[in-house]
């Protein structure tokens, strides 16, 4: 089953500095109908204007993860961690024990990403902070894994999910195998899940499903969750 969350039917909020949409409650944004998917708990896509950015606030229990659509984000946290995560890169926090951080947009142009934030299957950690740089390169017959809870993937997050992301050519077609649920992101272009339409800014529900098909009717970017239930 797939259910399609469109762009202009999410959460808002328009904070000057920050314009966010919401996929699911978050903040002053409530909805009993959208408190999470399984595991995953958060999806907010962020609009962070030039020299603004989240001053320094704690987390804990969580895993936190960005990736930076357009523009750079710089981290900085309280366990000697900094880094500036760019353009089509992913940067995870396991907040675990807490940790206290800050975000910052320090680019001369606004900052467009996805902050998600996932229950973590351990509780208490070492908190940590790690990015990676991704090719970005077209896709050609399968989406790139970028996060996971396995210790040998590019980023590791202590839940067992996969993140995977995309870059599809017009006319081109994915099969991707699903593990658990999935939420598929379009971050660009036009979409067909399975024989439904997306677009940019939209998110889609898959559940009760081995795969799905992905089939960019315009050049597009996806990202894909999948994510237990617990």
């Amino acid at each position: 089953m797939i259910e399609i969350q469109k762009y202009n039917q999410l959460g808002q909020a328009d904070h000057g500095w920050l314009k966010a949409r919401h996929h699911f409650s978050f903040a002053d944004y409530y909805n009993p109908d959208r408190m999470g998917f399984g595991t995953l708990r958060v999806i907010n896509d962020d609009i962070i204007q030039a020299g603004t950015g989240f001053g320094t606030h704690p987390h804990r229990n969580m895993e936190i993860i960005t990736y930076v659509r357009k523009g750079a984000i710089s981290h900085k946290d309280n366990q000697g961690n900094q880094g500036r995560t760019e353009a089509g890169d992913v940067q995870v926090m396991s907040a675990g024990s807490g940790i206290f951080h800050s975000e910052y947009n320090l680019e001369n142009e606004d900052t467009s990403l996805y902050q998600i934030w996932i229950e973590p299957n351990q509780l208490g950690v070492k908190p940590r902070w790690d990015a990676h740089s991704f090719p970005q390169s077209t896709t050609k017959d399968e989406l790139t894994l970028l996060v996971s809870g396995k210790q040998d993937a590019p980023l590791f997050i202590y839940q067992d999910a996969d993140i995977y992301a995309g870059k599809l050519t017009a006319g081109s077609l994915i099969n991707h195998p699903l593990k658990h649920q999935a939420y598929l992101l379009v971050s660009a272009g036009e979409i067909k899940i399975d024989d439904l339409k997306a677009s940019k800014g939209d998110g889609a529900q898959i559940t009760g499903q081995s795969s799905v098909s992905i089939k960019a009717t315009s050049e597009a970017e996806v990202l894909l969750l999948d994510v237990p239930l617990n």
